[in-house]
């Protein structure tokens, strides 16, 4: 018996050593098939088309194509939810945003933004508070004045209940000390309904807002950022103003849990690379986005950080799933 016990622990061995060279030779000539890039909302608007593009500047790399898939719903919950139950094989990634921090404390999904793995940050950008370009307010200060005089009577628009810019424009009120009234109009209407005076004000990425800012159809009055922007350098930030926000946008790529390491590597070092692409790059000195990649350990602290900040912002607005 001892014989045929060795020799089948020895049988044994052999598979598991001969299934560990296959699996990483697989891994080696990863990719070797078309890629989908899942964009978790509608085509023609900002992170559509930065989406797209980084998809092609990646496939520029790894050699395959990266196949822009829309798919739209619940805030990102659609997406991720699909990203969520792909194999975990590296064929499936998303373009993620804030909306994957929103999207998972709402309660739009029953699972928290750790149910993904993330590969690593691409760029963010800033979310102004803009109003009509033929507005009576040229500053923040005149909106807030007016706003604290008539409680209420004011309409801010953003793009969906529980979105990033529904809360950056709690949070800016917030510490603006003004009551308004908030809007979830949707991405499409959104711009919309401030051009028509249905609100007063907006919320919005940058990259939604920028082209109509240059046209003179809008007014950005603040940035609730960190930092100025360099497109937009004359818009002061919340800070300088006396008001303690700061919330920015985030994209960047996730993939199904337990994807192996070394494709994950591959990934972030195609979307580096693609990232700092002279087409990407243009299209973000174009747009007001700001191309700052980061590696999966360092894009993990930013979401442990910024998801503390919106479960709080949530809380106190008596939101959340």
């Amino acid at each position: 018996m001892v014989p045929n016990l060795r020799h089948f622990v020895s049988y044994f061995a052999a598979s598991a050593i001969a299934l560990a060279v296959s699996l990483a030779a697989a891994h080696a000539d990863y990719p070797e098939k078309p890629i989908e890039f899942i964009i978790p909302f509608g085509a023609g608007g900002g992170a559509d088309i930065e989406g797209r593009l980084l998809a092609t500047e990646m496939g520029n790399v790894l050699g395959v194509n990266l196949i822009p898939i829309n798919k739209v719903g619940g805030g990102g919950a659609v997406a991720y939810t699909h990203t969520k139950n792909a194999a975990p094989d590296g064929y499936t990634v998303v373009w993620n945003s804030t909306s994957i921090l929103t999207t998972t404390n709402i309660g739009n999904v029953d699972f928290g933004y750790d149910a993904l793995d993330h590969v690593g940050r691409v760029e963010w950008q800033p979310m102004p508070f803009a109003v009509s370009g033929d507005s009576r307010w040229d500053t923040f200060e005149e909106f807030v004045a007016e706003c604290r005089e008539n409680p209420g009577s004011l309409k801010v628009s953003n793009s969906g209940s529980g979105s990033a810019t529904h809360l950056g424009a709690i949070a800016l009120m917030d510490a603006a000390g003004c009551e308004v009234t908030h809007l979830p109009v949707g991405i499409s209407r959104r711009n919309a309904t401030v051009l028509s005076g249905e609100a007063d004000a907006m919320i919005a990425p940058l990259t939604g807002a920028v082209n109509l800012t240059k046209a003179g159809k809008l007014k950005l009055l603040v940035m609730p950022s960190g930092v100025r922007n360099p497109v937009m350098p004359d818009v002061p930030t919340a800070r300088e103003l006396g008001f303690d926000v700061a919330l920015d946008l985030f994209r960047g790529l996730s993939v199904p849990k337990g994807t192996p390491d070394d494709v994950k590597a591959k990934l972030a070092n195609a979307m580096a690379e693609a990232a700092q692409s002279a087409e990407f790059m243009d299209l973000a000195m174009q747009k007001g986005f700001t191309v700052d990649p980061l590696d999966s350990a360092a894009f993990g602290e930013i979401l442990e950080v910024d998801d503390a900040m919106i479960k709080s912002i949530l809380e106190n607005a008596d939101l959340g799933g």
